[in-house]
């Protein structure tokens, strides 16, 4: 029935619609310019590159359906015409970016959600925030539903992205409550596949790349935490039905596929066919023991749920880095 009400959308009405997509040089927003060019939209990507890179949309300006604004959306943000959604998913997303530069990640979460919020309500645009699953904190519910208020530290190193995520979605709530504004916010848990940076911090391509490099894994802490992590694909496809839908409320979008750190590792070291051992190192501060979404909701109200398994989604991530290591 959904893939039915979105193939009649599409039909109808989506030949001119037009969508404004910030950080759209990242890795999950340059996917995301191309699933709304493939369903016909016209994309403005927008992006300061602070983490970005032209390289993930490089292929995208060829298209006539695709306009690039160099731009840092924690300044006054205007787009000429009419924008029928806003997508904001400008942010520094990994722990190596966000402590680098955590005045600038709490401006984006704040000023720029601010500006953009500000464009939607003249546009009259839908508007659509990236949340976290770092808004859950270290998490003493599990696995995290939506009602869960979460466990955070607000003066820890996290704090900086965990606070900008959790006024992203006060500030976007009061606008769609006092001004009626057409609001959805998706709570993202852990994203993996190509386009991802190999220096970004993250476990996932960390792990890839060191073994790749013939170095051992470094797992932090005694490897006993958990992540759940979800394919880039069925990733965007949330994000899109959730856009798409009549909802909201925040929604989880992940994979409840849950593995510890240390099993991880062990499958990295599986799939690449290399010999690393592993090594422990302290664990960071405030990092979080448990991540995995209750994803009853998409369910429900979406009718999505991950299609990729990890195994296959590890391969196509392997292949991807390996070429990009081996240029």
């Amino acid at each position: 029935m959904f893939h039915e009400m979105i193939n009649f959308y599409k039909i109808t009405e989506m030949a001119q619609k037009r969508v404004l997509i910030t950080g759209a040089a990242g890795f999950i927003g340059s996917h995301l310019c191309d699933r709304f060019i493939k369903e016909g939209f016209q994309v403005i990507g927008m992006d300061n590159l602070s983490t970005g890179s032209m390289k993930n949309i490089e292929h995208l300006f060829p298209k006539k359906e695709f306009e690039f604004y160099f731009h840092d959306v924690t300044k006054f943000v205007h787009v000429p015409g009419s924008l029928d959604y806003i997508l904001h998913f400008a942010s520094p997303a990994s722990p190596i970016d966000y402590l680098k530069i955590p005045i600038q990640t709490l401006k984006v979460g704040s000023l720029g959600t601010h500006n953009l919020l500000g464009l939607a309500k003249e546009k009259k645009s839908r508007f659509l925030i990236a949340s976290t699953s770092e808004i859950y904190g270290d998490p003493n519910v599990h696995p995290q539903t939506e009602e869960y208020w979460g466990n955070v530290n607000p003066i820890g190193p996290r704090g900086v992205y965990d606070e900008a995520k959790r006024f992203m979605e006060a500030i976007t709530m009061a606008y769609h409550t006092y001004h009626g504004l057409d609001t959805r916010i998706v709570r993202i848990f852990n994203t993996y596949g190509p386009r991802m940076r190999l220096n970004d911090g993250r476990a996932l391509p960390a792990f890839i790349g060191q073994a790749i490099r013939g170095e051992d894994i470094t797992v932090f802490g005694d490897g006993s935490q958990t992540r759940s992590f979800c394919f880039i694909d069925d990733m965007v496809e949330g994000i899109f039905r959730l856009l798409m839908s009549d909802y909201s409320m925040p929604v989880n979008i992940g994979n409840p596929d849950e593995i510890t750190i240390k099993e991880f590792a062990e499958e990295i070291i599986k799939l690449t066919g290399t010999k690393q051992k592993i090594v422990y190192e302290e664990l960071p501060t405030d990092d979080p023991k448990q991540r995995q979404p209750d994803i009853t909701k998409a369910k429900k109200i979406l009718g999505w749920e991950p299609k990729v398994s990890r195994a296959e989604g590890l391969k196509i991530t392997y292949e991807y880095f390996k070429k990009i290591i081996e240029k």
